[in-house]
């Protein structure tokens, strides 16, 4: 349906017709403008996002001095940064520039640990850690608690000082006043 047949079609079922009519032209106008728009938005939709070097450089180690690339200034990490360069210039993104990474320069060229094997360890043994920490920790405090032996609670022993002890209390506190 054009925008011709659609004015037209709100003049007939119009019996003023006028404002039906710049009604019809305001909401033609609006799809007109939200087509261009969807048009236009599709092809960036689609596009791979594309890499970069400062984004890939944070991700992956220097194979000479085991650093992160980013930080490396050996002439091994310079040589590195020029091949990322021409995949990034060949337009790869960055998955594929870390798979020519890992062609050229073997797996430990990735700073973070694959989620599979042995590597996965590099992950759950710090997670682990923490959940043993804290569960150690509850139930250090919990067993505290229990003993009584928190601030305001008295000897262990249950009994009162006698009046010698606050005595001798009282006069080693009346020596620090000042």
């Amino acid at each position: 349906m054009s925008t011709g047949d659609f004015v037209s079609l709100c003049e007939a079922k119009s019996p003023g017709g006028g404002l039906a009519r710049r009604g019809a032209v305001a909401v033609s106008s609006v799809l007109a403008a939200l087509a261009v728009s969807a048009t236009l938005a599709t092809p960036a939709l689609g596009a791979a996002p594309q890499a970069s070097l400062p984004d890939i450089e944070d991700e992956v180690m220097c194979p000479i001095c085991g650093t992160l690339l980013q930080l490396a200034e050996s002439p091994q990490a310079q040589r590195e940064r020029a091949f990322v360069r021409r995949q990034i210039a060949a337009g790869k993104d960055k998955a594929e520039v870390k798979d020519a990474l890992v062609a050229e320069y073997g797996a430990d060229v990735l700073a973070l640990p694959e989620g599979s094997g042995f590597d996965l360890t590099a992950y759950l043994v710090p997670a682990i850690a923490f959940v043993v920490a804290v569960a150690a920790l509850a139930f250090g405090v919990a067993r505290w608690r229990r003993s009584g032996s928190g601030p305001g609670a008295g000897p262990a022993d249950g009994r009162r000082p006698t009046a010698e002890e606050e005595a001798r209390l009282e006069a080693d506190l009346g020596r620090y006043d000042l």
